[in-house]
């Protein structure tokens, strides 16, 4: 065997035997922050991020449906069973999120604040685009209403993604 392949085969089984490296991932997977080894810490955390995809789904598929119907009547039951799941949804996240103890609360909020502006100006223009061509009635409420539970979902996500990974700063002696 030449020396240059000993090399790529040490290189390659020094990377097998680092933590995290059974995944492929590097140690960042869909389950990272779980794992003893994997630079996060050894505490289990809630799956905020995939109930808050959940919660999300149930929004979109609501929109649709509402907007599907649109200019004609939208019979309301089914959008409304949607939007109470995804705000249902929202508030396990947030509930589940709320007993994590030592969690990084600061850093949360400063991103969950910035992303919350977003997702408002987002939600603002699409309410406009509603109200412009014309949606009214219960058709309106309930898209309304889901643009609140898609302008709280947003950053809660995004908040609980960069604050699961902080690591705060060691007191210096």
């Amino acid at each position: 065997m030449s020396e240059r392949a000993e090399a790529i085969e040490d290189a390659v089984a020094a990377k097998a035997r680092r933590p995290g490296a059974a995944d492929g991932h590097g140690g960042l997977s869909a389950s990272a922050g779980d794992g003893p080894d994997d630079g996060v810490g050894s505490r289990r955390l809630p799956p905020v991020t995939q109930v808050g995809m959940a919660s999300l789904g149930l929004i979109i598929a609501g929109g649709i449906y509402l907007s599907s119907y649109l200019p004609r009547h939208v019979p309301l039951a089914p959008a409304i069973a949607l939007l109470a799941a995804s705000a249902l949804l929202v508030g396990v996240n947030l509930g589940s999120l709320a007993r994590v103890p030592d969690f990084a609360w600061r850093r949360f909020l400063a991103v969950a604040r910035w992303v919350g502006l977003a997702y408002v100006v987002i939600a603002g223009l699409i309410e406009y685009a509603f109200v412009r061509n014309h949606v009214h009635g219960g058709a309106l409420v309930v898209l309304t209403l889901s643009l609140l539970v898609f302008a709280a979902q947003g950053p809660t996500m995004v908040g609980f993604t960069v604050a699961r990974f902080h690591r705060p700063q060691p007191a210096d002696e």
